[in-house]
């Protein structure tokens, strides 16, 4: 019996899968900023506080964005 679904067939929604994540990290940052802006907006005061915990979490947001990045290029490359 012939193996239906290739390896590459595999990789390439593995790479889809990463895209996935990737989209899923862009539409978080945006809501880390909107949110950002919103608390700015309704409370001048806490700009500093705030602002240093929306740059943290958009650190971490854009690290799991290049992980799934690299994994995919990895994927890709064999």
């Amino acid at each position: 019996m012939e193996n239906i679904v290739s390896s590459d067939s595999l990789m390439y929604i593995g790479v889809g899968l990463c895209a996935l994540s990737m989209m899923a990290a862009a539409l978080s940052l945006g809501k880390v900023w909107s949110v950002l802006i919103e608390t700015i907006g309704r409370n001048p005061q806490v700009k500093k506080d705030v602002q240093t915990l929306g740059f943290i979490a958009a650190g971490f947001i854009e690290a799991i964005a290049l992980y799934a990045l690299v994994v995919a290029i990895m994927m890709i490359n064999k």
